[in-house]
């Protein structure tokens, strides 16, 4: 099967420009790129989806180039926004171009990766209106949906000329590196099918370039896939922990992560088709979830990290933390209710200074109750004492009311 069907099976085309492009790259190797602009200093799982699709490229032969815009960074992309982005400062562009350079490399580890201020910052304004601009007409311009969607609310000029800089990436790159085909989501049409202009016009219409467009990840609710009610997913550790990156696969539901299985695993097609028959024999075993969140922490956390937060899992599914080190407790830990306290406290204050319980009666009822354990360990005590040298490592004391309710108390030396 060739690679387009391929991708076509795992819902990963939403068109092409030219149907003749199954047939190009079932028969010669292909140079394609896909571009990221360093918005911010790390990627979301939004960012994988085309990556992930160049990874298919690459396993079957072709060759990927990672644009990182460090230039159309500080012109801001109005495709798919409702209103105009945050100017960039050079510095902070170049700075961001690196984190998102350093992302890539675990996805993407053979990809050429180039910026394209590289190549922007040679244009200066007359060269650049006389040998670009004169191929583009304002009529067609605005009738790209990026631009038409922001008419009534508003667009710059400088985000109206977005879609000139990204065409003169993909003919710079047509130029330098014979590279016939652009890879983007789907609001990037527009931008994508006006570089395949500006290749025909400035270098002949027996130019021949491509595009392939993916489809805009959604859930069932209409918003975008990826976006938690306490933000974006994100690639970076110090943003989302690899464990909260973990877990956001994990509590997929069962179509979404059927849904996504294709999209966003490597794995062939017929092992995905074994994990679906296998979610339908026993869809309480998650299968799928758990096929997705392990694979993709080790893709983009790396081994260890995957090895960390399937510890911490065990460790809550079990009710033993004992065995989680200080890393894992940190990480496992993140965002639950936390007390400091530099004294020995009660288990009953403890209970209420975490939230677990609302009142001193409601702690010794649920400590009679055999509900509270800490550091893995009932406690039946009602004047136990909670104090730093029992704690893990000197430093953590973890306490738990029931199978899901946890909080820490942190000691202060």
């Amino acid at each position: 099967m060739h690679v387009l069907e391929q991708l076509k099976q795992r819902q990963l085309v939403y068109g092409v420009t030219d149907s003749e492009l199954e047939d190009v790259l079932s028969k010669q190797a292909v140079t394609f790129y896909v571009g990221i602009d360093p918005t911010a200093d790390s990627m979301h799982i939004g960012h994988l989806i085309p990556l992930l699709v160049a990874h298919h490229l690459v396993a079957a032969g072709h060759k990927a180039i990672v644009v990182i815009g460090g230039g159309t960074g500080l012109i801001g992309d109005p495709s798919g926004k409702s209103e105009e982005r945050n100017l960039l400062t050079l510095e902070a562009s170049m700075a961001n171009a690196t984190a998102l350079s350093n992302q890539v490399r675990r996805i993407l580890p053979n990809a050429h990766i180039v910026n394209n201020l590289d190549w922007i910052k040679t244009y200066d304004l007359i060269t650049f209106l006389r040998d670009i601009g004169k191929h583009f007409g304002i009529n067609a311009m605005l009738a790209k949906d990026s631009v038409k969607n922001r008419l009534e609310t508003g667009i710059s000029f400088t985000e109206f000329t977005y879609q000139i800089i990204q065409s003169l990436d993909f003919l710079e790159l047509y130029r330098r590196e014979g590279c016939t085909l652009q890879i983007g989501g789907q609001e990037q049409w527009g931008n994508i099918t006006a570089g395949l202009d500006l290749i025909r016009k400035a270098e002949g219409h027996e130019a021949k370039a491509y595009g392939l467009v993916i489809p805009l990840i959604t859930k069932e609710d209409g918003t975008k896939f990826g976006k938690t009610a306490s933000g974006a997913v994100w690639l970076d550790d110090n943003r989302t922990t690899p464990y909260e990156f973990y877990q956001y696969w994990i509590n997929l539901d069962d179509t979404t992560a059927l849904a996504r299985l294709g999209q966003f695993s490597l794995k062939p097609l017929a092992t995905l088709e074994s994990i679906r028959k296998a979610m339908a024999d026993a869809p309480h075993e998650r299968h799928a979830q758990k096929a997705l969140a392990e694979e993709l922490t080790l893709l983009i956390h790396g081994e260890d990290a995957r090895t960390q937060v399937q510890n911490i899992s065990r460790a809550f599914f079990a009710g033993d933390v004992r065995a989680l080190d200080v890393h894992e407790i940190e990480m496992g830990f993140k965002g639950m209710p936390a007390y400091e306290t530099a004294q020995p406290i009660t288990l009953v204050e403890a209970l209420m200074q975490l939230g677990l319980s609302s009142s001193r009666r409601e702690a010794r009822t649920h400590i009679d109750q055999n509900a509270v354990s800490v550091n893995g360990e009932k406690q039946t005590d009602t004047d136990a004492m909670i104090i730093r040298e029992a704690a893990l490592h000197g430093r953590y004391t973890i306490v738990r009311r029931g199978k899901k309710h946890y909080g820490v108390i942190r000691h202060k030396a």
